[in-house]
């Protein structure tokens, strides 16, 4: 014991001091509290890099390390984000047999449709844009949902629970799976304790219930079986990724180099037979618009943390007196065109014969969405960051650590983001992304060995 604490001394007083930060983080901290928030952040992410400077091989201590941080949050109410209130809500409704595609939390309010222990609670935390909008949350993470308020027995707190474990087996899953298809890539796999460790996938998933590691546990499995040449049993596992999150829908076309036309064309009638069949059970007539309205919010309402889309708006507010509210409606209409495109050129000009080319594309197509996007909330990273630990591409562990200087917005009752602490957040991010397409690769910087 005294030979371990010698040789592991200053990682396990390292991670003590994270532990601390991270009960900091989700018991004394309020998200208008920017300095502290900021602070506490910064010194995460540098204790994160050090504990895997230090132990990048020992399995064993960074896997019980993440798994101890994941636990502090164990029983904090989300303070980031009030997402939460609107997924145990969801989760209530199915519990009591009403499909929440079909109604918003306001009609059900009006209405009196049901009745349970917490409704005034969840509709009074939840905020008043997500109470008056149909849930756009796919039907497996709506299963999530009703099964945490199951097992919650109807309680907040209970079902809060409920939903952390489940996001802590997701990572632990992830952390399994990509260490294995790192090996399958010939690529150390301690790269996968840069997602396991990460302060933002901690704080942003565990922390604060976002379901980002569901997604991308199912995912990576289904990559892992491809690489394995076990591509049929990866289709239910690729649909259900996109059944819990839409986004592995973008990268569809970009396997059709990998597997060829025919081979192609069956993976992808797999995939889509598979999300009909996890969608059927919530299908009803008006279920399409519904979602199709709540889902083309995102492309045409709101702004968060952009980078592009701020730098248009303010030439066109500025020199041709666009109309904001006009022109997010037409620039989010057009970006959805522009990512297909490019996308369809990744696919068909890429060379994507190569398992790790693919997921190369995959990284390129999802940097390109969020840097063209109006809207970039810190959680949406994870999933770039998950992509790019296969990839040698390391701008989305930058962007992990920058992205938090966003979350300024929150120190404002108005929610005003300073544009100035935007532009040193993507200037960092894009001038390494720059670095690393024109230069040398980070992994000949010392601290992303392989």
């Amino acid at each position: 014991m005294q030979s371990y604490w010698r040789l592991h001394r200053y990682p396990i007083l390292f991670a003590v001091a994270c532990m601390l930060f991270y009960w900091s983080f989700a018991y004394n901290l309020v998200r208008t509290d920017f300095v502290k928030l900021f602070m506490l952040f910064g010194a995460l992410f540098f204790l994160c890099y050090k504990l895997i400077q230090f132990e990048k091989w020992n399995f064993k201590l960074l896997l019980v390390i993440g798994i101890l941080f994941r636990l502090v949050f164990l029983i904090a109410e989300p303070n980031l984000s009030q997402d939460f209130y609107r997924f145990i809500w969801d989760g209530e409704l199915i519990k009591n047999g009403i499909n929440p595609y079909l109604y918003t939390p306001d009609q059900i309010m009006e209405k009196g449709m049901v009745s349970f222990p917490s409704m005034n609670e969840l509709h009074e935390g939840m905020s008043t844009l997500n109470a008056r909008h149909y849930s756009n949350y796919p039907p497996v993470n709506q299963v999530l949902f009703a099964l945490a308020s199951i097992l919650g027995g109807g309680s907040v707190m209970g079902s809060m629970i409920a939903m952390r474990l489940t996001v802590i087996a997701a990572d632990l899953g992830v952390l399994y799976f990509g260490r294995k298809l790192l090996q399958n890539l010939n690529k150390a796999n301690h790269l996968a304790f840069w997602y396991f460790l990460n302060p933002l996938v901690i704080i942003e998933l565990t922390g604060n219930l976002h379901f980002e590691g569901v997604m991308l546990f199912f995912f990576v499995w289904a990559l892992y079986l491809i690489s394995k040449s076990k591509w049929i049993w990866a289709t239910p596992l690729y649909a259900i990724s996109i059944m819990v999150k839409l986004m592995p829908l973008m990268f569809l076309p970009l396997f059709i180099k990998y597997f060829g036309f025919k081979k192609s064309a069956a993976f992808y009638t797999l995939i889509l037979l598979g999300c009909a069949a996890l969608l059927l059970p919530f299908y009803s007539p008006v279920f399409i618009d519904n979602y199709s309205d709540t889902v083309g919010l995102w492309f045409s309402n709101f702004e968060f943390n952009a980078s592009i889309y701020n730098v248009v708006k303010k030439i066109a507010v500025t020199y041709y007196d666009a109309k904001p509210w006009e022109l997010i409606d037409s620039y989010g209409s057009l970006i959805q065109k522009v990512v297909v495109i490019f996308v369809l050129l990744l696919a068909f000009l890429r060379k994507n014969q190569k398992l790790e080319s693919v997921i190369t594309s995959m990284m390129l197509a999802l940097a390109c969405y969020y840097f063209l996007s109006s809207t970039v909330h810190p959680w949406y990273v994870v999933f770039l960051l998950g992509i790019a630990i296969f990839t040698d591409y390391r701008f989305p562990l930058v962007w992990s650590c920058t992205i938090i200087l966003s979350y300024y917005a929150y120190s404002n009752p108005d929610y005003k983001e300073n544009l100035w602490l935007l532009a040193i957040e993507y200037i960092l991010v894009i001038g390494f992304f720059i670095y690393e397409m024109i230069g040398s690769r980070p992994k000949k910087l010392y601290f992303l060995k392989k």
